[in-house]
């Protein structure tokens, strides 16, 4: 397996170097994005800085909220919008990215405290549903700004209306991550209740999941297989884990724990969450899973700095003991 972290300035780079991972998942802002899509020379220039650093670039998340909303809601401007990711599937590909991370958060990740209780001290974020179970329609998370979307086009959104947006947006995008030699890997929803806002998150339940990828069927098309979200949905880690890694449909893990369940829980240390994490490391390398994973959702320590560097240097560290001691390597 290949510890990476998430990284976009050179920074983050250097300390990625500097812990000894392997590469990183980058993203552009969306001011380096005025046409709707990444631009092929932007790609080769961050590119080659990640790996002036040492690193490989992994993978790359999709485009920002405001470059895909409407594909994901449904609304009028959503073949402009596709068409756009498709160019920037085509540019990721040119520029030799070998995977990228798409969802169906049209919402976006929610969570109703950035400031919960943790071990020592420290603080999580955390999730509780009955903060918003009577959400406002369409009232978005961190980084969708709905307001821009007129009133009269939002209605509540049900289970077959987001499958038909799903179907109709991966339908169209296989062929071309097909063709570009480009894997796309899908996230759950986060957290995985049934609506927030009126709006349905259908990536909420392991079988989703399986009706998703037989939708287009393809070697292009697997998971970012998140050991968070599924502990949230209450799943048995171990079934999925050793499911899609014997069809080779694991193409990127984000390796974190929490405590409680999907309508209640909050982010936990690697070391003292609800799931047994080397277990789950175990199942990993059974399954011959040998590709980029990472930890995700930083625990905030007391004293750490806005970009939670002594946590992911914990969780590093955690992650490189856990992958020593199931494949016996020193």
């Amino acid at each position: 397996m290949k510890l990476i972290l998430n990284g976009r300035a050179p920074a983050d780079f250097r300390f990625a170097a500097q812990l000894g991972v392997d590469g990183v998942v980058s993203q552009m802002p969306i001011e380096q994005i005025p046409h709707g899509y990444y631009e092929y020379p932007l790609l080769v220039t961050l590119k080659s800085e990640i790996e002036s650093y040492g690193l490989t670039l992994a993978g790359f998340s999709l485009l920002p909220w405001r470059l895909c909303y409407k594909w994901m809601l449904g609304l009028p401007g959503r073949d402009e919008q596709i068409e756009n990711t498709l160019t920037s599937l085509r540019n990721l590909g040119a520029a030799g990215v070998p995977l990228v991370v798409f969802n169906m958060h049209a919402l976006r990740y929610y969570r109703t405290s950035t400031r919960t209780p943790a071990r020592g001290g420290s603080w999580a974020t955390s999730f509780q549903y009955e903060r918003v179970a009577d959400a406002p329609l369409w009232q978005g998370g961190a980084g969708a700004d709905t307001s821009i979307i007129p009133d009269e086009l939002k209605r509540p959104l049900s289970d077959e209306d987001m499958w038909a947006n799903y179907a109709y947006f991966i339908k169209a995008a296989v062929p071309v991550a097909e063709e570009a030699g480009i894997k796309l890997a899908l996230h759950p929803d986060d957290p995985q209740v049934p609506q927030i806002g009126g709006v349905a998150r259908i990536m909420r339940e392991p079988d989703a999941f399986r009706k998703a990828l037989a939708i287009a069927p393809s070697d292009a098309l697997g998971l970012r297989y998140c050991t968070g979200c599924y502990a949230q949905m209450g799943a048995d880690q171990v079934k999925e884990i050793t499911h899609w890694g014997k069809r080779g449909k694991l193409f990127l893990i984000d390796f974190r724990n929490v405590i409680g369940q999907v309508d209640d829980f909050r982010e936990a240390y690697l070391d003292n969450g609800k799931e047994d994490m080397y277990t789950l490391m175990q199942a990993l390398y059974d399954a011959g899973y040998d590709g980029p994973i990472g930890p995700d959702h930083a625990v905030r320590l007391s004293d750490d700095g806005p970009k939670s560097r002594q946590y992911w240097a914990y969780a590093v560290g955690y992650m490189r003991a856990l992958m020593r001691g199931v494949t016996g390597t020193r």
